[in-house]
């Protein structure tokens, strides 16, 4: 149903597996590790144009704010002709409120692939969604771009002793597949490798949203919507992180710390960008409108 989503991610995680392979050997945890790691930077590099994009548009909007406002308050009672007046100035300056919902909505697909390739290197459960094969024939089903031999080496691998297809409350017929392929994980095996990168994950997604909160104007922070939104950002989705972990697979729980590290310093980097360009920026120049013809001029 959403192979359109899932081969060009099982692609691109093939690709960066076939490339770490070739060094550190194909069946090492490290090596699918990385290639979970470069899958998110590839995706990222990608976006970065509309993640740029999408950085002027908010500071594009807080510069129109003092102007928002005023027309808020000339068109208090009329609350149609106050958005249309609002969504004019907005189009007057470039603003698309879209370009900030991109780089969120084109990740999500992405998340989702990848939570769906991972889950199908193991498809011997038989919960919601699982097909419930034997270990044997599991071991030998390709899964999309990869071969049912690449299947084997992913099953083999380990990153400090946990598969990182292994969720810490990954059922046990789940993980018995991993019996001819080093043994089966314990739950604290795999806990002792994705308990810490839930809490990696939830501090940096607390610490990237300090960062844009950061960004915002006192008004901004003054509104009341804006500061629940703030407080959801700042504490509720962190420990969303924590409190979901344990169902995500540990190469999920890479993807999410990734994604942030890469979140983090990019944003860091492009709003001094955008800090010197707005600095830089020329002050236009404010000239005297003479009067009309037969007109007196004004005395200040």
């Amino acid at each position: 149903m959403l192979d359109f989503i899932y081969y060009p991610v099982s692609g691109i995680l093939w690709v960066w597996h076939t490339v770490f392979g070739s060094v550190l050997g194909p069946d090492s945890g490290l090596t699918w590790a990385l290639a979970v790691v470069f899958l998110v930077f590839t995706l990222r590099l990608v976006l970065y144009k509309p993640f740029v994009k999408q950085l002027r548009t908010q500071l594009t909007m807080k510069k129109l704010q003092p102007e928002i406002k005023a027309l808020q308050k000339k068109y208090k009672g009329d609350r149609a002709a106050q958005a249309a007046a609002i969504q004019k100035l907005q189009k007057a300056h470039g603003f698309n409120p879209l370009l900030g919902c991109l780089p969120l909505l084109a990740q999500a697909p992405v998340f989702i692939g990848l939570l769906h390739v991972l889950r199908s290197f193991n498809r011997t459960g038989t919960g919601f969604g699982q097909l419930g094969m034997s270990p044997q024939e599991n071991a030998n089903t390709a899964n999309y771009f990869f071969s049912a031999a690449d299947v084997q080496s992913f099953l083999d691998a380990r990153l400090f002793g946990a598969p990182i297809s292994a969720a810490i409350n990954s059922s046990r017929a789940t993980l018995e597949a991993f019996a001819p392929f080093g043994g089966v994980p314990t739950v604290m095996t795999i806990a002792l490798v994705a308990v810490p990168l839930m809490v990696l994950a939830s501090v940096a997604t607390h610490f990237n949203s300090r960062a844009s909160i950061a960004r915002q104007d006192d008004a901004a922070r003054a509104n009341p919507q804006t500061a629940m939104m703030n407080r959801l950002l700042l504490w509720v989705f962190p420990a969303g992180v924590l409190v979901g972990g344990p169902v995500l697979p540990i190469a999920v729980l890479l993807y999410w710390v990734a994604n942030n590290a890469w979140t983090y310093g990019q944003q860091h980097l492009v709003y001094r960008r955008l800090d010197v360009e707005d600095a830089s920026a020329p002050v236009p120049e404010v000239r005297a409108v003479a009067p009309k013809p037969g007109a007196k001029p004004r005395r200040r």
